[in-house]
């Protein structure tokens, strides 16, 4: 179950874990400054107001649209309690459906997952129960407002808690833009290409300094042959309590192609 849970809170923000790592100056900064000043980022000037605006805008903009999503992902990941890997078939309706199949080394399908805007199912097919939950599960389950707009993000590879509280911003020596958010929830720092805006990396810590949760998520291996900038290789290391490390590696995946969501659960199947 905790691979569903890992997948199904996908990819992930999510299992607990400890901190961890040292901020660095520039995610240092937000602590120390008013968002209505100016703040200065390695000697560079950057009017919160007015420059703000204009980077939420172009981070906001280079988001994928879609309307259906298909893929087949590789999934490893290890932490405190050892680990595991999976692939995943997932489905997605844009703003409606969900749909994940998990097999085993052997390719034999061990879990069935469907979410909806208010809902969770999970089959277990190799113990015949299911769990029906409503979509609070994730929430409860994550202490965050995890819902399905979120976890669609997280698998089409959107940034998640984006904020429109920009901080600051620069463009570092790679030619890359930092911009840095300081949201209800979380400070995030997010890297993009400065040419083509692509998510390069999203580092996430936790405002609330008792938890002190950090996510760390590098997006690599960018392709364009679905007609979008789409990154196949993500690793995603969270901590609190301890520290998980998550590799996705997408095999294949399409968008905007017709796909259905086979979702029968058998008359003899133990709810949960």
């Amino acid at each position: 179950m905790r691979i569903v849970f890992i997948i199904c809170c996908l990819f992930s923000l999510l299992v607990a874990c400890r901190p961890a790592k040292k901020v660095q100056r520039i995610q240092t900064a937000i602590s120390k400054v008013d968002t209505t000043q100016t703040v200065i980022v390695k000697d560079v000037a950057v009017d919160s107001l007015q420059e703000a605006k204009a980077v939420f805008k172009k981070v906001l903009t280079n988001n994928i649209d879609f309307t259906t999503f298909n893929a087949k992902v590789r999934v490893e990941y290890d932490g405190k309690e050892g680990g595991d890997e999976a692939t995943a078939f997932i489905r997605v309706r844009k703003d409606s459906i969900m749909w994940l199949s998990l097999r085993g080394a052997l390719g034999i399908e061990g879990f069935r997952v469907l979410i909806t805007q208010d809902s969770v199912k999970v089959m277990n097919l190799l113990k015949k129960t299911v769990q029906l939950r409503s979509i609070s599960y994730l929430q409860e389950m994550t202490q965050l407002p995890f819902d399905f707009q979120t976890l669609q993000d997280l698998v089409v590879g959107n940034p998640v808690f984006i904020d429109s509280n920009i901080v600051s911003y620069k463009v570092d020596a790679n030619n890359q833009l930092n911009v840095l958010m300081k949201g209800r929830f979380f400070k995030h720092l997010l890297t993009l290409d400065n040419k083509n805006l692509k998510v390069l990396h999203s580092k996430l810590d936790d405002i609330d300094v008792t938890r002190n949760r950090t996510c760390d998520i590098t997006f690599s291996n960018y392709e364009t042959s679905a007609g979008v900038p789409f990154s196949t290789k993500r690793r995603i290391t969270v901590a609190e309590q301890s520290k998980l490390d998550i590799n996705l590696d997408f095999k294949q995946y399409t968008f905007n192609q017709p796909t259905t969501f086979p979702f029968s659960i058998p008359r003899n199947y133990k709810r949960q």
